[in-house]
Parts: structure tokens; sequence; C-alpha cells
């Protein structure tokens, strides 16, 4: 009998263009229900696409405070949400609801 191999799956393998980091985020914040972990949690998935150390070092955090404050565990402050969105070369804009 052929043995079947289940691992985790991790949403930051598969986002490698700026596209689909982008749509990632754009359904993340539709789904969130305000849920600011949650947001931090994508914006940390696609930090890790992009590689935590740098992205870290772009916003000017250092990477073990960018793991924190992206866990999802938490809601980070606002200006730490701009600087990494910045750091990853996204842009927020807003739409009427």
């Amino acid at each position: 009998m052929k043995k079947i191999v289940i691992r985790n799956y991790d949403v930051a393998e598969r986002l490698r263009s700026p596209e689909e980091m982008a749509l990632y985020l754009d359904a993340c914040i539709e789904e969130s229900d305000g849920d600011a972990a949650l947001i931090a949690k994508a914006l940390g998935d696609i930090a890790r696409a992009q590689g935590m150390a740098q992205v870290a070092k772009e916003a000017g955090l250092s990477r073990e405070s960018l793991y924190k404050a992206l866990s999802g565990d938490r809601a980070p402050e606002f200006s730490t949400i701009l600087k990494v969105v910045r750091a990853l070369g996204i842009r927020l804009h807003a739409v009427p609801a």
C-alpha cells in the first residue's frame, strides 16, 4: 500500500508575483470583517514570500519584531502596517463600500 504524505499548506510558497500578492491581500481584507490580526497575518505571508529579512530591513524593523507583528496573534500598530506595506511594494487604496 502506498503511504500518503501530508504536509502543511504554506500560502507563502504560492505567492510568486506582485499581482498574486496584491490579490491575496485584497481577498484577506475583504474576508477579515475588521479583524486586523488576520490582515497582519496575510502581510506576514507576503513578507515570507518576499524574504522576511529583506522586508524587515526595508521597513526599518528587526526581523524578530516583524515576525511578532505579522504573526496573526495580535493586531500591530497601523504605523507598522504602513511601513510593511511600503517595504512590500504594495499600495493601499480606498473605494466606496
